[in-house]
């Protein structure tokens, strides 16, 4: 094996790093974090998530694609539709979590500029 196909210790942590990282950002968008809300709710359509969101079908569609990709949500097919729901139990877990830790911290998380744009 040559030296530039080992990899180190520290490649493979920052490689686990960049993976927790894509995987926060898939809740990182608005639109994507409203529909794990709603999906929390119970399994629905494209269509009742259009109609939830006030979103174009192609947006929810492409925010569902994403989500579904990263374990997020999961589908099944009922007749003509298709019906999303959340894939994980953990899932819930997280978005709990987050809500407790903003609800302490809502104030300075608001005021941070270091994370907008």
């Amino acid at each position: 094996m040559s030296k530039s196909t080992l990899v180190t210790p520290k490649d493979e942590a920052t490689n686990q790093i960049e993976i927790y990282s894509k995987f926060f950002h898939g809740l990182s968008n608005p639109t994507r974090l409203r529909i794990v809300e709603l999906l929390l709710d119970g399994e629905k359509s494209v269509t009742q998530l259009v109609e939830l969101l006030g979103a174009t079908q192609s947006q929810v569609s492409n925010q569902l694609a994403c989500l579904k990709w990263c374990g997020y949500v999961n589908s099944r097919q009922d007749g003509k539709y298709v019906l999303y729901r959340i894939s994980d139990v953990r899932v819930r877990q997280i978005v709990q979590l987050a809500k407790e830790i903003v609800a302490d911290n809502a104030e300075h998380i608001r005021s941070c500029t270091r994370m907008d744009g």
